[in-house]
């Protein structure tokens, strides 16, 4: 058997967001085959770890290859054309937003549920609590330990196999932040770039709500992979999504899609469902938007418990916690669509 033959066999495999086979989408980078070992490793532009989708790719790669008597070995990269002296985060492989145009969306909760959910899909995953105003992760990830410095680069802390920076550490307790937009900007860059997060898969970015001076210079700064926006079912949030929607489409950002947060209550006794901020909101604003909507998550006491505690409720079972794990699996779907959708038009 022959590279040829080889992708004779992947050219079967279907990308299934992409809607065409792996070989002419360009997602193939090479192959090597060792007649000796009786080994082949196929090198796949995949830029999504443990997402669903590229999960399945992967899978079928080893199908189509099973009956080979080769031992199949996978690898996943997306090239880089910039060096790592050119890249602002050369170890990370997405960078991911979450925003929301109003506070009081849950979008802090959002974040710190994505991240850990992402974490314990097996991603290696940071959280960065970029909320200059209101930094409030280090609580709902009970993270009382500060990171360390030797004056130069920064070690984050790590809770539930995610590491943590927030601007939280850097003020005292109860201090209120009064930074003007210079200041804003010289410290998002200075963390950026004095954080040492390794290699991570996903680093994960919780903005302050608005469209402000702190998403202008992330904007401007990193390399996102796109953005997730948090938003409740009503009107007025709805609204101010909007606004955020826009922000990122001026910047040329990717919207990974909506979340929609406080999608109805069930009461515990009487077993109703009441849609106390209305109903359906986000799913129309993604609709509208031509945008993914990634799921709804419930008005539950166990999100507001697990904040306040520090346990992210995506960490425990139930339909709550199911609700953020669809929203983890899709946002690193999406991230792959867009991963691999540049692979595929930048060859």
């Amino acid at each position: 058997m022959n590279e040829a033959d080889v992708r004779e066999r992947l050219a079967t495999v279907q990308d299934p967001d992409l809607h065409d086979d792996i070989v002419s989408l360009g997602l193939v980078n090479h192959i090597d085959i060792d007649t000796e070992a009786g080994v082949v490793h196929v090198s796949l532009a995949l830029g999504a770890p443990f997402s669903p989708h590229e999960s399945e790719i992967a899978g079928d790669v080893r199908d189509a290859l099973a009956d080979t008597d080769l031992d199949v070995e996978l690898s996943a990269s997306i090239p880089d054309d910039l060096s790592a002296d050119d890249q602002v985060l050369p170890g990370v492989q997405n960078v991911i937003a979450v925003a929301s145009g109003k506070g009081g969306v849950g979008k802090s909760t959002m974040a710190v549920n994505i991240a850990s959910g992402l974490s314990a899909l097996g991603a290696r995953v940071g959280l960065f609590d970029a909320d200059v105003y209101g930094p409030n992760v280090p609580r709902m990830l009970s993270a009382e330990e500060r990171p360390q410095t030797d004056g130069e680069t920064i070690v984050p802390t790590e809770k539930f196999g995610v590491k943590l920076m927030s601007m939280d550490f850097l003020t005292g307790e109860d201090d209120p932040v009064i930074w003007r937009g210079p200041m804003v900007h010289k410290i998002i860059t200075q963390l950026v770039e004095d954080v040492e997060w390794g290699e991570l898969d996903y680093l994960v970015m919780d903005l302050p709500p608005g469209t402000g001076d702190t998403q202008l210079t992330i904007l401007q700064t990193l390399p996102l992979t796109g953005a997730v926006i948090v938003t409740t079912p009503q009107e007025v949030a709805l609204d101010d999504a909007v606004k955020g929607l826009r922000m990122f489409g001026k910047h040329d950002t990717n919207v990974l899609g909506v979340a929609e947060n406080m999608a109805g209550f069930r009461c515990p006794d009487c077993g109703g469902f009441h849609e106390i901020f209305g109903s359906g909101g986000g799913k129309a604003l993604a609709q509208e938007h031509d945008l993914p909507f990634l799921g709804g998550v419930p008005l539950d006491p166990a999100v507001r418990t697990g904040g306040d505690d520090g346990n992210p409720v995506v960490l425990d079972d139930g339909e709550t916690a199911d609700a953020f794990k669809l929203i983890v699996e899709n946002v690193a779907n999406n991230a792959g669509i867009v991963r691999r959708r540049e692979a595929s038009e930048s060859r």
